[in-house]
């Protein structure tokens, strides 16, 4: 799994930080950072969930 952001499209809501902190975060210039672009599996239903809830759709899972 890899993780995609459409930077023009994300709002910096932090809903995905909210959802796996591990892997998003939105720093004090309300950027996203994305923590693992290649989360371990573990945290891969959490990521995918998180991407679904993205109120702007600017997260892409691409699946290896």
């Amino acid at each position: 799994m890899r993780i995609k952001v459409d930077y023009d499209v994300c709002e910096a809501n932090a809903v995905c930080m909210g959802l796996a902190p591990e892997v998003f975060e939105v720093d004090d210039q309300d950027m996203l950072n994305v923590l693992m672009p290649e989360p371990p599996a573990e945290l891969h239903d959490r990521v995918r969930h998180a991407a679904r809830s993205c109120p702007k759709a600017a997260i892409t899972i691409v699946d290896d």
